[in-house]
């Protein structure tokens, strides 16, 4: 048991930990606010249920300022990631490696490429190297996973440390003529005994399906507000930090989700194209004829009214997205995907036409009260029977009466 003023001098040094983060590397100090702490004495380090980060105790007084500070990014960096959900039915061991390794290796190049920002004196330098000798931050885990995979192939099971799923010391995490690869310790960082990170409580989550999903979401909107806040601060003060897979998610979020290819399928035109005499059909070489040659098709879908919610209940980043598939879907034809942009929320703004991207971008959101949607439809019959679209696309958040 531990003493009361024991128990508050870990809360102090966790919270100074996190104030520290929030103003030297604010990405991942944001993304701790929202995790509760816990002591857990049964445990030998640290860890993680995709929800808390635990502590042993005898663990956290052998680390310092700063290498405290590295186990709260790693740890925050499991939950953000989901990555106790993610392994599927993947080899549990072999998966864990992975993560760290895309872990570790964002913590340090978004520490300067400090070593030391993944160095726990007693266990080494944490794993941050992938395989074939590269920086595991260019990769997801599951990228990851089926390098150590092939490499398991290619030595052999344990060999070198790698894939032993009754071992967890890790694996070599380079292409083992590195020299930096041959001194990476264990999976987290370890001395050959063993992890510093324990991934035993990952293995209690999954049990509660819509809540795991509603958790992904969750942590998928905060690692984007961490991620913009920081760009931010970035772009307003000249301070502050953000790793590659951060800056991965938020290109992710803004790209067009939808294959509007497949959406749009029934809608699809057929146009032939370059039919000239330059050249000339080669199956009638022989032939007393000279026809033309048709080289080319090309797939376009015209008249399509896409309506976006501007109501109250719709955030910018919201829009953003909206915005976004529609761009995505004119992207995806090439450019041959021509229609209109409206707007509504309890009324229609009149929409515009569009006939390529430029046209697009200049077609600006206006909105901000209720949302109605039978008004798009009225507005169709209405203002639009002398030219119907072919299909209506609503993008919304879905709050409003049906």
């Amino acid at each position: 048991m531990i003493t009361d003023e024991k128990k508050r001098e870990y809360v102090r040094r966790l919270i100074l930990a996190r104030m520290h983060l929030l103003n030297k590397n604010g990405f991942y100090g944001l993304l701790l606010m929202r995790v509760e702490f816990a002591l857990d004495f049964e445990m030998p380090t640290a860890a993680t249920d995709g929800e808390k980060i635990y502590f042993s105790p005898k663990f956290l007084d052998s680390l310092s300022d700063s290498e405290l500070e590295f186990v709260l990014m790693h740890e925050v960096m499991h939950i953000a990631l989901r990555h106790c959900l993610r392994d599927g039915d993947r080899d549990h061991n072999l998966f864990n490696i992975a993560c760290d390794i895309v872990i570790n290796s964002n913590i340090k190049h978004s520490c300067d490429d400090d070593p030391k920002s993944i160095t726990i004196s007693s266990w080494g330098e944490s794993m941050h190297l992938t395989p074939d000798g590269n920086e595991g931050y260019e990769y997801t885990a599951e990228e990851v996973y089926e390098m150590l995979v092939k490499e398991i192939k290619n030595l052999g099971a344990g060999a070198n440390g790698l894939g032993n799923s009754k071992d967890k010391n890790g694996a070599s995490g380079g292409n083992g003529d590195s020299d930096e690869s041959k001194d990476q310790k264990g999976a987290s960082g370890g001395n050959g005994d063993g992890n510093w990170d324990s991934h035993d409580k990952w293995k209690n989550r999954g049990e509660n399906d819509k809540k795991e999903r509603d958790d992904d979401s969750v942590w998928q909107n905060r690692v984007k507000d961490a991620a913009e806040a920081v760009k931010i601060r970035q772009a307003t003060t000249g301070r502050g930090t953000l790793p590659v897979l951060a800056e991965r998610i938020l290109e992710k979020l803004k790209e067009a989700q939808t294959d509007w290819r497949e959406i749009l399928s029934a809608f699809i035109q057929e146009d032939v194209v370059d039919y000239s005499f330059c050249p000339p059909d080669n199956r009638y070489y022989d032939s007393p004829f000279f026809l033309p040659a048709f080289n080319d098709t090309d797939y376009n879908v015209s008249d399509v009214l896409f309506m976006i919610d501007t109501s109250a209940s719709m955030s910018d980043e919201m829009i953003t997205v909206a915005y976004s598939e529609v761009k995505g879907a004119i992207d995806q034809f090439d450019g041959k995907l021509k229609g209109y942009l409206g707007f509504f929320d309890a009324k229609v703004v009149p929409p515009k036409p569009f006939e390529d991207e430029d046209s697009f971008k200049i077609i600006k959101p206006k909105g901000g009260g209720g949302t109605d949607f039978t008004v798009i439809f009225n507005y169709v019959r209405n203002k639009m029977k002398e030219n119907l679209p072919k299909m209506i696309i609503i993008l919304t958040d879905g709050y409003a009466p049906f």
